[in-house]
């Protein structure tokens, strides 16, 4: 019986996939599966029998991913189910950013006496663009980027698109109208307005700043739907005051942007929609259960992706440093125990690597902690 940990609530669409060799409590204990969606886990313990963390949407800032590698701990999220939610969202806040709804609204329910005269000799000062014929940069081309990008040249807009990591699946679904702007630089220079879904790194975070800005259009329309820290809060605020970005629409609240001027905040919504929470519930408990049962990695943060099918009578999962050798020292502690690889796969990412092996021989009770004690391991699993 596996312990699977609720930190948030998680769809029950999601969790019925789980069968009865999983017992779901939000206060198990010596838990085997973390399943978490906003919760903070950077002072969360992990235990001796935690094997997987899933994350129930893209973003994982809020899980320690090197103290979870260095425990061997397989960190999954759920990239792309969740997209169409976000890009419904971004594509409301190209309208409200543009034609000045917000404060209509507000204006109208602040009048008395006739309205339907005070909004027609009032309306002027609500005036606001179509997004028809403007130029959008979208900054990341990932799931939900892609879908932004597809989505905007159906409304007529001329679409530029960067992320020097776009992947081969991404670009298969992207719309032959969307142009490569090639670099960072030209897409700000150029566009109307330019809307952010890169993950937060090293590279990306505070990409939007007083510099940055500086390059862009007068007037540019900024939106962000992607990460907070992508965007410095303060140079933003310093520059829609001044006019150089005529609005700021985000989802992370910040207090430095509440209650300002063409500065619209959302208490991130983007994801707040049934059809998403139950696609990143389903999503999160199929990789956690093909990872538990067949060793399977697809999706993970921190650990390289390997899948292949069962059709061996034992499977060996070994998380290790990635160094050389460790094939051949597997290899050579196997035939030791005389022991036929029927298959083996290894692959690496950064520091760490993931190998398969699979074998019908009858493995002596021992292998597993043999190889668990080599240099460099970090963890095995036998599977049966």
């Amino acid at each position: 019986m596996y312990k699977v940990k609720l930190l948030n609530k998680i769809s029950e669409e999601g969790l019925k996939y789980f069968n009865d060799q999983y017992n779901i409590d939000m206060d198990a204990e010596n838990e085997d599966v973390v399943l978490v969606r906003s919760a903070p886990m950077h002072e969360y313990p992990f235990g001796d029998n935690l094997k997987a963390i899933a994350r129930a949407g893209a973003g994982v800032n809020n899980i320690p991913l090197d103290k979870a590698s260095e425990k061997g701990i397989v960190v999954f999220n759920t990239p792309g189910a969740n997209a169409n939610a976000v890009k419904e969202l971004t594509l409301c806040a190209l309208f409200l950013s543009s034609r000045k709804l917000l404060e209509g609204y507000e204006w109208i329910n602040e009048q008395t006496g006739d309205v339907a005269k005070i909004a027609e000799k009032g309306k002027n000062q609500f005036v606001g663009p179509e997004i028809d014929g403007k130029k959008l940069g979208v900054f990341g081309l990932g799931a939900i980027g892609v879908n932004v990008a597809n989505a905007a040249t159906k409304l007529g807009m001329e679409v530029y698109g960067y992320d020097p990591y776009m992947s081969v699946s991404a670009a298969w679904g992207m719309s032959k109208w969307v142009n490569n702007a090639q670099t960072i630089d030209n897409l700000f220079s150029q566009s109307d307005y330019i809307t952010l879904h890169a993950p937060s790194n090293k590279e990306t975070k505070g990409i939007i700043n007083k510099e940055t800005i500086a390059s862009m259009k007068d007037g540019v329309v900024i939106l962000n739907f992607a990460r907070g820290d992508l965007v410095v809060s303060e140079d933003i605020v310093e520059a829609v005051a001044s006019g150089k970005v005529s609005k700021y629409v985000t989802d992370f609240a910040d207090e430095v942007l509440l209650n300002k001027r063409n500065i619209i905040v959302f208490p991130h919504l983007g994801a707040s929609t049934p059809e998403s929470e139950d696609n990143c519930a389903k999503m999160a408990v199929k990789q956690v259960k093909d990872y538990i049962e067949n060793g399977n990695i697809v999706n993970s943060v921190n650990f390289p992706a390997v899948s292949e099918p069962r059709k061996s009578k034992y499977r060996i999962c070994i998380i290790h440093k990635n160094v050389p050798n460790m094939l051949a020292r597997f290899a050579t502690m196997l035939a030791e125990e005389n022991l036929n690889i029927e298959n083996m796969v290894n692959k690496a990412k950064g520091d760490y690597a993931y190998t398969l092996i699979d074998t019908n021989d009858d493995l002596v009770e021992s292998i597993e902690k043999e190889i668990e004690g080599m240099d460099q391991v970090i963890n095995v699993r036998v599977l049966k």
